[in-house]
């Protein structure tokens, strides 16, 4: 880390008092996108970009922060998560060939033909959340949303989700992804936790073993992020569009982040447990802090790097801020070992600095760390930074769970 980054996260307030502060400010954020049909996307000052509709994304992304945010205590929290149910089983799901949405307008008209991979897992994850938080219609999403994403996404024999279909569950997308399976991932740990039932975490392992044990080990730590039907990596992927706002070109330190916490979870979710997660984790996070961090002259992550390890979009994104501190605080507790609790409070402090303002975090700037809208606009979201929130107050999350190493040392581990 840069020495411009040691001064200490929270000088000037109890870290719990200020995380609870910033919960009820980010879930009152997120109560003002609510719309019929679910949740709008808001600008910087906190007003829908109604040119964008309502995408089914960010309305499952907030039913699990409302859910969430609910079991925590926060005021206002139950209304986000019982609108995003209704929303997720009403006007966004398609009840003529199953599934859901991306997204629909004002009005509730389909806006895009896509049944999207990464939808869908976020639709699980509401699901699950919903379901575990006692939200009136939880598990009857949940339900729903596992059974589309075993009958159309899940590839037992490959032990990976598929990416997009048509609406019509007819033509699959020639393309598979590192993105939407890391999602799964989540949404499969919080459908183990919510419904007990193993076999869901299992399924998890698999994705992870694939990506990072086989994919990202593969290439010196670094995940790629792109692949054929057959799943062979395409490390060129978008090339052409380097700043694609999902599928950007090159390696995303981000992701490892959010990997390396992953992993941990995953981990804690198998009766049998499996510690060669442990040490990918710690690879994974190493190799993203030591590659992406101050690459080009200032504080902060680089968003994407190429295979060389150079900065490709030099953006900072409050995302990958976000899980870093998430995943430092889970590699902290797991491995007891104080570097990641000095990364954690390294990173608090940056975000503090940089990110934070009223209402909700900036989500991107620039390599100057000024605001910027390069890739994003506005501000629509609140999951990352609720679940760096979350993991750094120790609250309860289902399938966020992570070993301890008491649990080394205990007989018949």
């Amino acid at each position: 880390m840069s020495e411009n980054d040691v001064t200490p996260a929270f000088p000037d307030v109890d870290p719990q008092r200020w995380w609870e502060r910033q919960r009820e400010t980010l879930v009152a954020w997120a109560g003002r996108a609510a719309h019929a049909n679910g949740v709008q996307w808001l600008d910087d000052d906190g007003e829908p970009m109604r040119e964008r509709g309502v995408q089914t994304w960010l309305t499952a992304r907030a039913t699990h922060v409302g859910a969430l945010a609910w079991r925590h205590g926060t005021v206002g929290a139950r209304a986000i998560a019982e609108l995003g149910v209704r929303a997720l089983l009403g006007p966004l799901r398609d009840e003529t060939h199953g599934g859901w949405f991306t997204g629909v307008d004002e009005a509730g008209v389909e806006r895009e033909p896509t049944k999207s991979a990464y939808t869908h897992a976020f639709v699980l994850l509401a699901g699950a959340t919903a379901a575990s938080a006692g939200v009136s219609g939880g598990r009857e999403l949940l339900d729903r949303a596992a059974a589309v994403v075993l009958e159309r996404f899940w590839d037992d024999e490959a032990g990976l989700a598929h990416e997009d279909w048509d609406r019509a569950w007819e033509v699959p997308e020639p393309y598979r992804g590192a993105n939407s399976n890391m999602h799964m991932v989540e949404a499969f740990l919080a459908t183990a936790a919510a419904t007990s039932d193993p076999t869901w975490a299992r399924r998890a392992a698999r994705i992870a073993d694939f990506l990072i044990v086989r994919q990202a080990s593969a290439f010196g730590d670094r995940l790629p992020e792109h692949f054929s039907p057959e799943w062979e990596p395409l490390p060129e992927y978008n090339s052409d569009r380097k700043a694609d706002p999902f599928r950007p070109y090159g390696w995303t330190p981000g992701h490892s982040l959010e990997w390396a916490r992953l992993l941990l979870h995953i981990e804690a979710a198998l009766p049998e447990g499996s510690a060669t997660f442990v040490e990918h984790a710690r690879r994974l996070a190493d190799t993203a802090v030591r590659h992406a961090w101050a690459k080009d002259g200032s504080d902060g992550f680089c968003y994407t790097l190429d295979w060389s390890d150079r900065p490709v979009v030099g953006l900072r994104m409050h995302w990958v801020a976000a899980e870093a501190i998430a995943a430092a605080e889970a590699l902290h507790r797991r491995t007891g070992e104080d570097r990641y609790r000095a990364l954690a409070d390294d990173v608090w402090g940056h975000v503090r600095r940089h990110f934070v303002d009223s209402g909700n975090w900036h989500h991107e700037l620039d390599a100057q760390l000024r605001p910027s809208t390069t890739i994003w606009q506005g501000r629509p979201d609140i999951y990352h930074a609720y679940t760096a929130i979350a993991v750094s107050a120790d609250l309860p999350v289902p399938g966020f769970a992570v070993r301890t190493p008491a649990h080394d040392a205990a007989p018949n581990h």
